[in-house]
This record gives structure tokens, sequence and C-alpha cells, in this order.
């Protein structure tokens, strides 16, 4: 096991633990909220079936969203406790559930931003990663391919602890050999992923703002304009929220799991990986917020106060817009 810091350094860590019980506080209310209404418009109330592949990655982003939600009572708890029990449950299910929620949320926006693409660039036809089908089957494989490594994370961390002769103060203290490698290697695997899809996201939509930019300055007086301009409005509020949250967790957390057993990391270190997680959280109060601006269906179901007989048409608008930029684009 890693040897505990030394008592100066345990206080400094510890200074700031009020401050992050007030905004983990804040956003669990504020998520709790947000996603919960989310959910409740997604599957309770009396609305027709979208079939829609962008609707289907959304409800999945919402339903880990929700789950970090859930998670969160439990971070607000290591910070309030001293308790040895809180840390190993904050370092095993704690963190399992930031892991699924972070890869799960880059993963589905990546979904969505393909989906978007394909949607433009070929505007005449279903293309087959379009199908509900096809998502659906892309959603569970995403979740299995998540939920499995962590649970074999959480099976070695309990299997492999060791009575404690000493008060903890961060998960490394608790880490054996065999989890500290495992968890470098599924950080590691989640940065990989991180990339990948960064790179995706901004090769998309730098295509599709080339596109939509050609169309309009060829349709600047036409009744397109307008439309040509909410699809660059959402550009900007996906790619916004995904760099927002996650750029920063990736720039910060990444070395600092390659260095925590170094004594030259300290408090300072120590609070910047914090507050790094802590903005990568906020991603459950921002994706209502994309799924307002990209489904014309959500923000349709959240503006409605009766569902109406052909709801399920205008269901179809999000397809129908994405088609006819597409159609108007073809000509740039």
């Amino acid at each position: 096991m890693v040897a505990p810091q030394n008592m100066t350094s345990s206080l400094d860590e510890t200074s700031m633990n009020p401050y992050f019980i007030t905004v983990y506080s804040l956003v669990f209310l504020v998520g709790l909220l947000l996603n919960g209404f989310t959910l409740k418009v997604y599957l309770c109330r009396d609305w027709p079936e979208v079939s829609n592949s962008l609707m289907v990655y959304l409800k999945n982003l919402t339903a880990a969203d929700f789950l970090l939600c859930l998670c969160l009572p439990l971070r607000i708890t290591y910070y309030a406790s001293s308790s040895p029990i809180i840390l190993r449950l904050y370092c095993s299910v704690g963190a399992s559930a930031l892991f699924i929620n972070m890869c799960a949320s880059i993963l589905f926006m990546g979904y969505i931003a393909a989906n978007r693409y394909q949607g433009i660039i070929h505007p005449s036809g279903t293309h087959m990663l379009q199908t509900v089908q096809t998502a659906r089957i892309i959603s569970v494989i995403t979740w299995v391919f998540l939920l499995a490594p962590t649970v074999v994370y959480v099976i070695i961390f309990f299997s492999s602890q060791e009575p404690l002769t000493f008060n903890p103060s961060r998960c490394v203290h608790l880490f054996t050999p065999s989890v500290s490698l495992l968890f470098r290697i599924l950080h590691t695997f989640s940065a990989v992923i991180f990339l990948l899809v960064f790179i995706s996201l901004v090769f998309f939509y730098y295509s599709i703002f080339r596109r939509v930019l050609e169309a309009q300055q060829k349709q600047l007086t036409s009744s397109g304009s307008e439309k040509l301009l909410k699809y660059r409005r959402n550009v900007l509020v996906l790619v916004s929220v995904f760099c927002v949250c996650f750029v920063p967790f990736y720039l910060v957390h990444l070395p600092f799991t390659f260095l925590w057993s170094d004594d030259s990391v300290g408090p300072v270190s120590f609070y910047l990986k914090e507050v790094a997680t802590m903005v990568s959280v906020f991603n459950i109060c921002l994706d209502p917020v994309v799924y307002f601006f990209l489904s014309n269906t959500f923000g349709e179901k959240v503006r409605a106060k009766h569902p109406t007989t052909n709801e399920e048409n205008k269901s179809s608008k999000d397809k129908l817009d994405i088609i006819t930029l597409g159609q108007v684009t073809r000509t740039s």
C-alpha cells in the first residue's frame, strides 16, 4: 500500500471540503430536478413512441446522468466524513459511477454527432447507422462495454482490502498494486475514448459547419436562412458542453493518475484534480440544454401543455429538418 501523506498535507486537503459539499449539493439538486423532469418527459407522459435514433441516444444520455445524480450524495458524504467505510464506498462505487457517466456521456455525444453528420451528408435516405434498431443495439453494447470493467474493478477492490492501520485520506491509500494498475488502465482507456470521440466530433462538426456556412452564403435572403442559423447554434451548444465538461478533466486527471504516488504531488495538484472533476460532473446540469436544442421533439414536449393527436407527425420534424438542410447544402 501507498504510505499516507503527512498530517499537514491531510489538513490542507480537507480545508476546502465545505466548499465542495456546497457545490456538489447544488449540482445534485439541480441535476436531479432537470434529469428527473427529462425522464418524466421521456417515459411518464402519454406521448407516442418516437421512431428516431437521436432520441434513443438522448434517452441513454439521460440515464447516465441520472445514475450519477443518485451517486452524488455518496461523494458529498465523503467530503463531510472521515469514515474509512465511506472512503471505501466512495473509491469503489463512487469512482465507478463517475467512470460510467463520463464514458457514457462522451460516447453518446459522439453518437449524436455521427447521427447529425450522417443526416446532413446523406439526406435522401436513412443510413443504417440512423435506424432505431441500430441505435438500440449500439446503446446496449455501450453499456455492457462500460459496465463489465467497472464491475471487475469493484470486485477486485473489495476482495483485496486489508485491515487499516491508519486513517486514510485518499483513494490511493486503499489501493493494492493490482487495484492501482487496474485503475490506471481504466483511466487510460477512458482517455483514449475521449480523444477518439473528440477528434471525431471536431471532424463531424467542422464538416457540417463548412457546409452550413457555404449554404448560408448562398441562401441569405431565403426562408432557409433561419434553419441554417439554428443548426450553427446547435453545433456550438454540443461542442461547448463537451469541451467545457470533459477537456479540463482529461488535461488534469490523466497526468495526476500517473503521478499521485510521487511525494511531490501535494494539495495544489489534489485540488486541481478535484476542481476538474467537479466541472466534469456539471455535465448532468448542462446535458438537458443539449436535449432542448438538439431535439425539436423534446422541445415540443416541454412546451406543450397537453398532447395532441398529431404529435407523432411533429416528432418527425428533427429528421425532416436535417434532410432539408442536407438538400440545401448539396448544392454548395
